[in-house]
């Protein structure tokens, strides 16, 4: 009995928080697969969405096996050949090889599971459960803002945020980069580009331009957080030596009730002009204690690049150059406590003095850029 085309059938299966080469294969393999399964089908693919054409009984045996697909790629992260054709078969694939624990698991993102690779990275997992702010500060290649946009993405994919927020502030590494063209957007861009990097590797590019378009997924320079009031959802900001002690209570006023926040940073990579503090040390020494932040210390033990970056690091470290105008301490990428000081500490004092010294030196900078702009004819 011939099937009449008025019969057919098309569904549309939107195929997401999977990696897309560990669902349709290398070279489509998987897909291939798929097709051979369900010969009376006319089935399609094109980006994250999977199409098929057909009758009703078909297609419903099509769309269950395509969901246990997603299902076990959301669980275990990898799916072979072997185990697809179990599936099909109505099987239940072994899954003994590909069993793993979860705990260290973040999210499965666009290139397969994001772990939790260091203890202290760990630690960050266990503190977001407790904590909503925390503050994370090490020294270069320690993971904290792959590792804190990884934990925003699962949130938001959980439904526990309903957007991200992703700030820094904008300031240059060490040097004047001069007039920049095009509009807002290309001129910020180049200081936000490591926040774009570590998201390009949680998700697959047209759910990633989805987020960026309807603003589930915010990024923009810390001066641009004032006035505002940030509720359901999760918010990062990068690079936090380079606000001054002003801005970073700015930000921290900036939370809603039901908003969480990690502000990550490293204190021997202070690029801001000589006549400005870094806020970051003093935030800490000030919050350090408050029920509900959290202080996460990551060390040279933590560097997750090249081998060679973290003998780099001690090699700064013993030397004690870097940055020695904003850095008293030889420790570098340690936070500063007490006993770094004779002095009873005092928040009050401290709060009133420096809210008093950074206002004065902000706009000293000011001046300074005021009097650097070229004179109109």
């Amino acid at each position: 009995m011939s099937v009449q085309k008025s019969d057919l059938r098309e569904v549309a299966i939107n195929v997401e928080g999977v990696s897309l080469v560990e669902f349709f294969g290398v070279n489509n393999a998987k897909l291939s697969v798929l097709k051979r399964a369900f010969p009376r089908l006319k089935i399609t693919s094109r980006g994250s969405k999977l199409k098929a054409l057909g009758d009703d009984r078909d297609l419903k045996y099509f769309e269950d096996q395509v969901h246990s697909m997603i299902d076990f790629l959301r669980r275990y992260g990898q799916m072979s050949l072997t185990h697809l054709e179990t599936m099909l078969q109505g099987n239940e694939p072994d899954r003994t090889a590909v069993e793993h624990s979860d705990k260290d698991v973040i999210l499965y993102g666009a290139h397969g599971p994001i772990k939790a690779r260091t203890a202290n990275q760990r630690k960050l997992l266990e503190m977001v459960k407790t904590d909503d702010i925390i503050f994370s500060v090490g020294p270069a290649g320690t993971g904290k803002t792959y590792t804190a946009v990884a934990m925003a993405v699962r949130a938001l994919k959980n439904k526990a945020v309903r957007k991200i927020i992703l700030t820094r502030p904008a300031v240059e590494a060490g040097e004047n980069l001069g007039f920049l063209p095009g509009d807002l957007k290309d001129k910020i861009d180049p200081y936000l580009r490591p926040l774009y990097d570590a998201l390009d590797a949680m998700l697959d590019r047209e759910r990633l331009k989805y987020y960026l378009d309807n603003r589930i997924i915010e990024i923009a320079p810390l001066a641009y957080m004032r006035g505002r009031t940030l509720n359901h959802a999760f918010i990062i900001m990068d690079e936090a030596q380079n606000a001054t002690s002003l801005q970073l209570k700015m930000l921290l006023t900036r939370i809603g009730p039901n908003a969480q926040c990690i502000i990550t940073g490293d204190l021997s990579q202070v690029d801001l002009p000589k006549k400005m503090k870094s806020g970051l040390r003093h935030s800490v020494r000030l919050l350090e204690g408050i029920k509900g932040i959290g202080i996460l210390r990551l060390q040279t033990e933590d560097v997750m690049r090249h081998k060679l970056v973290k003998k780099i690091i001690m090699a700064y470290e013993e030397d004690g150059s870097s940055n020695s105008y904003q850095d008293n301490y030889r420790s570098h990428g340690r936070l500063p406590d007490r006993r770094d000081s004779e002095k009873v500490f005092d928040p009050k004092k401290e709060i009133q003095k420096t809210e008093g010294q950074e206002a004065t030196e902000e706009f000293n900078h000011l001046d300074d850029l005021n009097s650097q702009e070229p004179k109109m004819s």
